[in-house]
Formats: structure tokens, sequence, C-alpha cells
């Protein structure tokens, strides 16, 4: 190989490796846009970064619907598990999280059989709160949910005594325990 040759090879290998490396670089960038999100400009969005964001993914955050108070009490179990905010931080904190991660309005619906007044229930109280994939995560069985949902109702959650009964029957029903696995 002619010294020309050997120094144009060179080079263009060594571009085919940037090349390489910055679109790698860009994928990877690219992808992540997708896969993180970022909190809602506004003001506390740097402390909600900066205290919160360190030990969650935003979109943890983003998948609650809490009311103020129930954004209070969130906070302050946080501060209990350890997260380092005073009494300053926390009012900002609850007001960012408050206005921009609060409950959905709900539609009005009227529903017959016990499975739709569960369903209705679970539509018009629980997804104001909290996305699909949260709680479709739990897989609880009926006496876990009757937990959750009384837990819930706790935590300010506007479900009646009528409608407990069948909004757990319909957790139960669509996101009960998954079936074991039968060994072959």
């Amino acid at each position: 190989m002619s010294k020309p040759n050997s120094n144009f090879i060179k080079l263009a290998l060594v571009a085919a490796i940037v090349a390489i490396g910055v679109s790698l670089n860009w994928q990877s960038s690219f992808a992540a846009s997708f896969i993180m999100q970022d909190l809602p400009p506004g003001k506390g969005v740097e402390l909600a970064n900066a205290k919160c964001v360190t030990c969650h993914e935003a979109d943890l955050i983003m998948a609650q619907r809490l009311s103020k108070q129930g954004w209070t009490r969130e906070v302050e179990k946080m501060i209990r598990w350890g997260a380092s905010v005073n009494d300053a931080e926390k009012a900002v904190l609850v007001d960012y999280f408050s206005e921009h991660f609060a409950p959905r309005k709900a539609a009005p619906a009227v529903a017959s059989t016990s499975a739709d007044r569960g369903k209705l229930t679970f539509e018009n109280k629980c997804l104001t709160c909290h996305e699909v994939d949260l709680i479709e995560q739990q897989r609880l069985g009926k006496p876990g949910w009757t937990r959750e949902v009384e837990k819930m109702v706790r935590w300010g959650a506007t479900v009646t005594d009528a409608e407990k009964e069948p909004l757990v029957e319909y957790l139960l029903k669509n996101y009960g325990p998954r079936p074991l696995m039968s060994k072959k």
C-alpha cells in the first residue's frame, strides 16, 4: 500500500469512528428525551428537581394528581422518610405540585350495574389523581384493594361507602393478581 492511500484510509477510519460516536450519542440523547420527562416550568421547579427528582423520576411525580392537602401529606411523608426540606421549601413544593399536578375534573355519568358503578368510580375518582400504569402495577387481591381504597379515602379520596365495594370488585377483576405460570 502506498503512503498516500494509507493516510487516506486512516483518516477515513477516524472519520467513521467519530461519526459513529456522534450518531450513538445523538441517538441516546434522542431516546432519553422520550423516556425521561422533565417537570413543567414554574415557581418551585428548581427546588423540586433538587429535592425530589434526586430520588424519584419526574414521571412518578407527574403521575400523581393530588389536592393541596394531598400534596402536603405527600411532602411531609417524604420529610419523615429523610428528605431534607425546610418549612419554607415545603410550602414552595406543595404550591408547585398543587398547581401543576392537581386532580383532573371528572365527567358526570350514571351507571346501572355494580360493574359499571365500579368502573365509573375508578374513572371519576381514581384516575383524577393517578395514571393507569401506577394502578396496573399493584396487582392486589381483594383484601389488598380494600386496604388501598380505604387508605385513599383516609388521604382524601371522595369515595362513598356505597362506591367502595363496586370499586374494589372492579379493581380486583381488572388489576388483580396475575395467575401463576404453570410448569410444563
